[in-house]
């Protein structure tokens, strides 16, 4: 402070917090540093710059480092910290920084795509100055004078996930060429964006217009993707100077503008608060209401830092929701009640499932009702860590029985069953539908009864039913879920040894599972749980999916005798909306 001052010292100060931090685990510790470096935004953007940059020379000097540190390293910033950059909209920080990441921990792959794009040069350079030739003659002929078009081949990185996400070899990869146009205002990037469709048919589905809808890190752009020159995709952005700036530097480009301006020199946090506030309050408030966990990192990749899509309330209201969103996810993100009542979703006024992923520009309607309240398998519908949070919250508050004690995990096999009965004893007197045995002997099972609000739920991977011989696995969440036997991801679930019990079915109880076709009606998996209640029934997993000739869904009772099964689907039958049941 006494050599600068105190601006100085106080970035110097935000940066250091975050360097210093120490904890009992590299995950937790991992997660603090970024919730530190998350607050120190809010107060001064400058801090994240400033460490971003430090990364960056972190990563361009790996080689001093033992090769297992600079694989850390490398995660770290393909994880964290290039989306914090794309977040941010400093574009070439992010290519920078994904591009030696991959160096480092696929230096084949690296080394091949780098080699391969090389020796490619001479044919991409005559292809993109025929290009440039092309923009550039039809824009004179229209007036268009002060235009600049800059030919580039996409980073190594951004090679990488085209061939990974289409498996196929680089040679047939065609769209790693762009083009982008630098104009002087908006009408005439779409002045220019008529011009290249003239010359080129553009690809259907592959245009983007940025500026009417900028990114949340306020990118702009016009992208359109045209079968070009020699019949191959080419991709074109169209933007202004002032937009090519923004999408290069991002938050930086503000404020290096404001200091070689002289405007407030230095003085970040005073400038530009509608454009970049949202960005700095969204982080700030995200990291207060996440909790701290060993989960923190997997929430901020997967929440925070992953690509967004931008959909609308049926009166306007935009909402930002990262990519694989749901319908549940933009119910629970309008209000927590419209979450827990929500019945069905339209999006641009044609009804949709709960777990379809949404689309960019959608108008999303959720349909409510007092009745409705969340099932379990919203935890898979959801998609964002906030809305499965909510829906958890719920089914804490409704259901003690949503974790279920773990066995202790060092006890001799054969007396899991028994410690496994105690422990659950404790928690409630009764269990109906399956029993625990021992791993050793069933000769005398140990039954452990309860009422109707038992949690459990069978496994999509192996749709077990009855009469298999199955086992349970205990999830922190779901309950227990019930597999065949010979499942063969039972191998890959944690701490299997410990959490997977030996069930056999309770043959005093009816479990059935049947499927129905119905008319469309956001009231119906309340109506058929009602039907089930009714005769001291359980509904124990359902499902419903929208086609085109309606709903059709797939369910799982419990009676607790063939009588009361009867009753049951015969209430089923009577609902207006059923059109048929099958499979009972």
């Amino acid at each position: 402070e006494d050599k600068f001052d105190k601006e100085v010292a106080f970035l110097v100060n935000g940066v250091t917090k975050i360097n210093k931090l120490k904890s009992q685990s590299k995950s937790l510790q991992e997660a603090e540093t970024i919730r530190k470096m998350f607050f120190a935004m809010g107060n001064d953007m400058r801090v994240i710059i400033i460490k971003l940059s430090d990364k960056l020379n972190n990563m361009r000097t790996l080689e001093y480092l033992a090769p297992e540190r600079q694989k850390e390293i490398a995660q770290d910033c393909l994880d964290i910290f290039a989306p914090l950059s794309d977040s941010l909209g400093i574009s070439w920080m992010k290519c920078e920084l994904e591009d030696l990441s991959l160096k480092v921990l696929k230096p084949d792959v690296y080394q091949y795509i780098t080699e391969y794009l090389l020796s490619k040069k001479g044919e991409y350079n005559a292809y993109l100055k025929t290009v440039q030739k092309s923009i550039l003659s039809s824009c004179a002929k229209n007036g268009i004078t002060d235009v600049y078009v800059k030919g580039r081949v996409k980073h190594v990185y951004s090679v990488y996930l085209k061939i990974k996400r289409r498996k196929k070899e680089i040679d047939e990869i065609f769209d790693v060429l762009g083009v982008r146009l630098i104009c002087n205002s908006n009408t005439e990037c779409y002045t220019i964006l008529g011009l290249i469709h003239n010359i080129w048919p553009p690809i259907e589905g592959r245009f983007k217009d940025y500026i009417a809808m900028p990114k949340t890190n306020n990118y702009q752009s016009l992208h359109t993707t045209v079968l070009g020159p020699n019949s191959k995709h080419l991709e074109i952005q169209i933007r202004t100077k002032e937009m090519d700036k923004t999408a290069e530097e991002g938050v930086a480009a503000h404020w290096s503008y404001k200091a070689s301006s002289g405007s407030e020199t230095g003085n970040w946090r005073n400038y530009d608060q509608v454009n970049y506030q949202k960005i700095i309050n969204k982080i700030k408030n995200w990291s207060k209401e996440i909790e701290q966990n060993e989960d923190y990192m997997d929430e901020i990749k997967n929440e925070l830092l992953k690509d967004s899509i931008v959909v609308f309330t049926p009166q306007g209201r935009v909402i930002e929701l990262p990519v694989g969103a749901t319908a549940l996810d933009f119910a629970y993100k309008i209000h927590t009640e419209i979450g827990n009542r929500c019945t069905g979703a339209k999006a641009d006024s044609s009804i949709i499932a709960l777990d379809k992923p949404l689309c960019n520009t959608q108008v999303v309607e959720i349909l409510t009702s007092p009745n409705a309240h969340p099932h379990h398998s919203w935890l898979t519908y959801a998609k964002t860590p906030s809305a499965k949070k909510k829906i958890a919250a719920w089914l804490n508050k409704n259901d003690a029985l949503l974790n279920p004690p773990l066995p202790t995990p060092v006890v001799k096999k054969d007396d899991k069953a028994q410690l496994l009965q105690e422990e659950l004893k404790k928690v409630y007197p009764e269990m109906r539908g399956i029993k625990f045995i021992s791993t050793e002997s069933d000769n005398n099972p140990v039954v452990i009864n309860k009422d109707t609000n038992v949690l459990f739920d069978f496994a999509k991977c192996c749709n077990p039913v009855y009469g298999d011989d199955i086992v349970a696995y205990i999830t922190r969440g779901r309950g227990y879920v019930i597999h065949k036997k010979d499942c063969p991801n039972l191998n890959n679930m944690p701490e299997s040894k410990q959490r997977i019990v030996p069930v056999i079915w309770n043959k005093s109880d009816l479990v059935r599972r049947f499927t129905v076709t119905a008319k469309y009606n956001a009231e119906l998996f309340g109506e058929i749980d009602g039907a089930v209640k009714k005769h001291d029934g359980r509904l124990i997993s359902g499902d419903l999916a929208v086609e085109p000739e309606g709903l059709k869904g797939t369910f799982t009772i419990s009676a607790v005798s063939e009588e009361m099964l009867k009753k049951m689907i015969q209430s089923i039958r009577t609902i207006p909306s059923i059109l048929s049941i099958s499979g009972v």
